[in-house]
């Protein structure tokens, strides 16, 4: 029986579904590190991950994976390129936890407009401070959002449903929804937001994106906000802005480096301020997104290793595939993008006889990947004949349709 290893606790539906499938799925609450990764890995071809485990191309190299499931929306986490030249098809959720995302987002800047952390924390110290200063609507103020994808489009409907201004900013070409308003630069779109929030995507060139220019740049009184990834800021610059009043208040849910597993310590300098709430990468954990987030990479596991689907695949060509039909075989030819390749995998098929019923070629890159379904049974020697052809990163014979 094919062995998957689940960690960082994801949701249980994950289990349902791999066991489901034919996996022996064991599961561990915490993250590793590469050496414990490495040992872990022995006879397991897939593995389910969150945000803190690194797969790195020692990890993939030492391992005999089949398939990775990253059950969050980032992959920067696994190192995609040697996974796809490894034969290890890699899968995330980039939808499914969008809401609970947009809803903290929206939460906490109801929260640090209100003043409501110090209000709570005046009364649990049990002192009556009621008080409207410093306190505001957030109805007519303008947020600004720093990169427009799924979460960023989605919070810009919601933030203008409750009476904001959205602007935003985003490096690639991006339609803007409603009557939000696209900014020329980061700098411009600091010049007018109340309310500044990441939601951009965890690529190397983002790292410092925003440090002490950028906090110079925002309003006396704004809000700061990162839901993002925790590499993106200074929250060194970040605290002397809280700390000289020209920030109102800051929310941060992602850290540069982050606990492995819950009841680690946890320290930071933004520890302490007044306004400022501090959550331990929450942002996408609500039952109902784990639960979507479980479902979805756990289905795109099982139909990528059962019948080559690799539609949504983050480092492999994308290909929708139905089903294998009755008495057919299928073969998933992973392999360098070169001229010729499916040539010589059609010549390999007819040498032996095998004919071909339906075939599909992809492309992303430097990688092709090939899903064939053949009639009857493949003759004994094709695949290891595939396997030696020159530029295959791997074969898989997959089951009867």
């Amino acid at each position: 029986m094919p062995r998957a290893l689940l960690l960082e606790n994801i949701h249980p539906l994950a289990t349902d579904v791999l066991t489901a499938a034919g996996y022996e799925v064991s599961a561990q609450p915490g993250a590793l590190d590469e050496d414990e990764l490495i040992d872990a890995l022995d006879g397991v071809s897939v593995l389910g991950i969150r945000s803190k485990t690194q797969v790195t191309e020692r990890v993939l190299a030492a391992s005999r994976l089949d398939a990775i499931g990253a059950f969050c929306i980032g992959t920067n986490q696994i190192d995609l390129a040697a996974a796809a030249l490894a034969g290890v098809g890699a899968f995330n959720a980039p939808f499914s936890n969008t809401r609970s995302v947009v809803e903290l987002a929206i939460a906490e800047i109801i929260a640090l407009a209100r003043r409501l952390t110090e209000r709570d924390k005046a009364l649990h110290d049990g002192v009556w401070d009621k008080s409207a200063t410093g306190a505001h609507e957030i109805r007519g103020r303008t947020l600004g959002i720093v990169g427009y994808g799924n979460i960023g489009t989605q919070l810009s409907v919601v933030a203008e449903a409750l009476g904001m201004h959205v602007v935003f900013y985003d490096t690639a070409e991006k339609l803007a929804l409603g009557n939000a308003r696209r900014m020329p630069s980061l700098a411009a779109l600091l010049e007018v937001a109340d309310v500044v929030t990441l939601h951009v995507d965890g690529r190397p060139g983002n790292a410092g994106m925003f440090g002490p220019t950028q906090f110079r740049a925002m309003r006396d009184g704004a809000i700061f906000l990162n839901l993002s990834r925790g590499f993106l800021v200074d929250y060194g610059a970040l605290r002397g802005r809280i700390e000289d009043g020209t920030l109102a208040g800051a929310a941060v849910d992602v850290f540069p480096e982050e606990p492995n597993r819950r009841g680690d310590p946890f320290t930071s300098e933004l520890r302490g301020l007044a306004n400022v709430i501090l959550t331990p990468h929450v942002g996408g954990s609500t039952e109902e997104a784990q639960e979507d987030i479980g479902q979805f990479v756990a289905v795109k596991l099982r139909d990528y290793l059962a019948q080559g689907a690799s539609y949504l695949s983050v480092n492999v060509p994308g290909l929708v595939l139905d089903a294998p039909r009755p008495g057919t075989r299928r073969i998933a030819h992973l392999h360098r993008n070169t001229p010729g390749v499916l040539a010589l995998l059609n010549e390999t098929l007819a040498q032996h006889g095998t004919n071909v019923e339906y075939q599909v070629l992809g492309t992303r890159g430097e990688i092709g990947y090939a899903v064939t379904d053949v009639g009857g049974e493949v003759p004994r020697g094709v695949v290891d004949e595939l396997h030696e052809m020159p530029h295959t990163i791997r074969v898989r014979l997959l089951g009867d349709g």
